[in-house]
């Protein structure tokens, strides 16, 4: 395969000038202790501490390492860190471009490193979920005779995409999520360093929010944003970035969204009511809103959560399992993809037929409960396992449904306060309609009348 020219060129001119690096590669942690967020993995004694050979770290770390986690949380930097805190040699390939030969020169080229000058080599091996089975084999016996340091990196579940020899062999350590104060502290020390921006540009409230907002959760994206806006800044003669220079750079216009303001709950609720009202395409649109604004994508399916009881109910029981699923999914894949999963419920929802009987249903049990209609457990119905129960009555004159036609017995369930209350009226609609008839006919059946005597079937 011919060289990209065009790469080749840019490489030696980073080479010969630091400063025509990228930004996020500029902004690379040189220790651990500068790395932002993931404070599980690095407390002292922690597998990454050991394996950069800190002092009081314990038994030297792990010859492989799998860093799973969502994009721009930290895999290739900690990678790096590892490599640079032990001088060992740093040899970066991706399972994108990368095959079995690739993997093979690499692992040569480190043994001969290591017989000829004693230096170890880290193979930060990026989306590892990537390579073949055959492909995965090929890094085995580096693994198990030390040859090199795998850091293998993935965003996939590595427990289906990584081949158990070679995860058995690996210590697993998961990658969280940024939080906007971790991207926001990146931001800012990218401004005002000297292998960052070195205060060239002033960063305001608003144009910093807004990096925040489409980042993500993403340093990477975060501070690739912020190096465009401030070249274009600098190109204007600017002394800050403003958010229309910024908006303009990024090619990504500001959503006006107060995350802890009004417009996080109006936007919320905007698109719960137009769940309930089923139009689909307003649904769409306020979730877009909030997906765009950074929102959190485990808020965004609690309400779709709520709203599948709220809203549907029994009218489309299989609505709450969409929705259960949609948020399992979020918790799992993160955005951006979790956009595709909290579209999928969304419209959904909004699609399914409506009711509202489960919230009345417990909302005037409540009331009831709230305003004293309560009264004791009727006594057939009480707790008769313990010792001298029956001297008390309790449980007497049970009926166990099991044992009758039907698996119905007429007998009193409530208290007396509220017997004979009905709390949940269901409506027509959807599959609450086959609800509504069944009940008819439960109801019958516990007010002690025959089959056929409602007239309804049996």
């Amino acid at each position: 395969m011919e060289p990209d020219l065009f790469t080749a060129a840019a490489e030696e001119r980073a080479e010969r000038d630091p400063a025509a690096r990228p930004l996020a590669v500029r902004m690379r942690p040189t220790s651990l202790d500068e790395v932002v967020g993931q404070r599980h993995l690095l407390r002292p004694g922690s597998p990454l501490r050991r394996l950069v050979g800190e002092r009081g770290g314990g038994p030297a770390g792990p010859s492989s390492v799998l860093l799973w986690g969502p994009p721009g949380t930290g895999k290739t930097t900690l990678a790096y860190v590892v490599s640079q805190a032990t001088d060992r040699r740093f040899v970066e390939l991706s399972a994108i471009t990368a095959g079995v030969k690739e993997v093979r020169a690499v692992i040569d080229g480190a043994r001969r490193s290591l017989g000829a000058y004693g230096k170890e080599t880290v193979l930060f091996l990026d989306e590892i979920h990537r390579f073949s089975k055959a492909q995965q084999d090929s890094l085995l016996p580096a693994v198990e005779n030390r040859w090199v340091t795998l850091i293998a990196a993935t965003t996939e579940n590595p427990y289906f995409s990584v081949i158990s020899p070679l995860l058995s062999r690996s210590l697993l350590l998961t990658l969280e999520p940024l939080t906007e104060e971790d991207v926001r502290a990146l931001l800012r020390r990218a401004v005002a360093e000297e292998r960052g921006l070195g205060g060239a540009v002033a960063l305001p409230a608003d144009s910093e929010a807004h990096l925040l907002r489409i980042a993500g959760g993403d340093a990477r994206r975060a501070l690739t944003a912020l190096e465009a806006g401030a070249g274009a800044a600098l190109a204007k003669g600017e002394s800050e970035l403003t958010l229309a220079t910024l908006e303009e750079a990024v090619d990504r216009a500001a959503v006006t969204y107060d995350r802890d303001g009004d417009q996080h709950y109006d936007v919320a609720s905007a698109l719960i009511k137009s769940v309930r009202g089923s139009d689909v395409d307003a649904a769409l649109h306020y979730l877009a809103r909030m997906i765009e604004a950074g929102e959190d994508p485990r808020f965004i399916a609690r309400r779709l959560m709520i709203s599948a009881s709220e809203d549907i109910g029994l009218a489309d029981p299989a609505a709450l399992q969409t929705a259960v699923a949609a948020a399992q999914a979020v918790a799992m894949i993160g955005f951006p993809e979790a956009a595709l999963t909290l579209a999928h419920a969304t419209i959904a929802l909004a699609l399914a037929p409506k009711s509202n009987a489960v919230v009345t249903a417990i909302g005037q049990a409540q009331a009831d409960v709230r305003a004293g209609l309560a009264g004791p457990v009727p006594p057939h119905l009480r707790d008769s396992h313990y010792r001298g129960a029956a001297k008390l009555g309790h449980g007497e004159g049970y009926q166990y449904p099991h044992d009758l036609p039907g698996g119905i017995a007429a007998q009193q369930y409530a208290p007396d306060a509220v017997h004979g209350k009905r709390y949940y009226r269901p409506t027509r609609h959807g599959a609450e309609a086959r609800y509504a008839e069944v009940l008819q006919r439960v109801r019958a059946r516990l007010a002690g009348e025959k089959p056929g005597e409602q007239g309804g079937p049996d």
